[in-house]
């Protein structure tokens, strides 16, 4: 299998100290709308409509032959039910399994897959977030439509899912469609299989540098203060925001001169009520914590299921940090007083939401 292009964001930093390699022209295998001799296919009056005199007049039935067809995925552009549809459908699978054997797609420095993300990784969670957790998504007009910003959200739920539900929220609400760059602890790198799809979700490690880089360059970054803190805790400490560290994600918002949106997540605490942690065992296997839920592991597998509880995602109205000057990210006093405002408006909109809650599972 040929090996993917590293595009680097730009051309005076490269980490593995290589020229980068010249980006190639993506193609698609073809268009659903020609045939295989070069003609065109007929083209079918809409009703109400009339025939155009000639392919060029706009026929969306000749489509350009030299056209990528990442467009056909998902029948974009055209009904269900149109003759079509699964054609363009199954070209455009066929194109992306065929980009992914050649290598003929594009990766970042962090190994960040855009296109394996979108079609791969955002279909296979989307259900997840839009039926089984049916999740509601509140304040998104909060993220900027360019430019970039810090997502500072709480953490819990044993697993991770919220951290991969609030990806998909970010994606799937925001009028920019903006991708959210999540920042993740060290294990995540370690665990095979894991670490492989992390860094093409666009994931990378929870350091200032990475998160700092990422900022200058416009994106969308998600940091979880709390990290093991939060997702470990016990049943009893749910929604009770744990530590936010030394305040790192504030000094690197305030040296990028990016607006830090608080984000609370309702929903999450519940679908593995951790009622103990079974440390010795923890310890053997190098996790912070073995969670014992009431299904796992007494059930097995099935005990691993999440429990279908209804979430909640608020973003908060942003706090501005490009007001403060250069020297500011140094001044310890000023960045727990930012990092401690960041945390109370995070614990009382969790507070707010699960008053009006009605109910965990509706």
């Amino acid at each position: 299998m040929a090996d993917a292009k590293v595009i680097p964001f730009d051309d005076d930093r490269s980490r593995s100290g290589s020229a980068s390699r010249p980006a190639r022209r993506r193609t698609g295998a073809g268009s659903g709308g020609g045939r295989g001799d070069g003609s065109t296919a007929p083209v079918s009056a809409l009703p109400g409509g009339r025939l155009p005199e000639s392919p060029s007049d706009g026929a969306e039935g000749a489509q350009d032959p030299q056209r990528p067809q990442e467009e056909a995925v998902g029948g974009v552009g055209a009904p269900a039910d149109a003759g079509g549809g699964w054609d363009r459908r199954i070209a455009g699978g066929l194109a992306f399994l065929r980009r992914r054997v050649t290598g003929d797609y594009e990766v970042d420095e962090f190994g960040y897959d855009k296109e394996f993300t979108d079609q791969v990784l955002m279909s296979a969670l989307r259900p997840l977030a839009d039926k089984y957790f049916r999740v509601e998504v509140k304040g998104i007009e909060n993220i900027p439509s360019d430019g970039g910003a810090l997502i500072v959200a709480n953490h819990s739920g044993t697993l991770p899912l919220d951290g991969l539900m609030l990806q998909v929220a970010v994606h799937d609400n925001h009028p920019a469609e903006r991708h959210l760059r999540l920042l993740a602890a060290d294990l995540v790198f370690h665990l095979p299989v894991v670490n492989e799809l992390a860094r093409k979700a666009g994931h990378t490690l929870a350091c200032a540098e990475d998160a700092q880089r990422l900022l200058e360059l416009g994106e969308i970054v998600g940091v979880m203060p709390e990290g093991f803190k939060g997702i470990g805790k016990p049943f009893g400490d749910r929604y009770k925001l744990q530590r936010f560290g030394r305040g790192g994600f504030v000094s690197t918002a305030l040296r990028a001169g990016a607006p830090i949106v608080p984000c609370s997540i309702v929903g999450a605490e519940e679908i593995y009520p951790m009622i103990g942690n079974a440390k010795t065992l923890a310890r053997l296997l190098g996790f912070p914590y073995f969670p014992i839920t009431p299904t796992f592991p007494w059930l097995g597998p099935l005990g691993a299921v999440p429990l279908p509880t209804k979430w909640t995602i608020q973003f908060g109205e942003p706090i501005p940090t490009d007001g403060y000057p250069p020297e500011a990210a140094e001044d310890p006093m000023l960045m727990f007083n930012l990092t401690d405002q960041v945390r109370e408006q995070i614990q009382h909109t969790l507070y707010k939401l699960l008053v009006q809650r009605r109910s965990v599972f509706f």
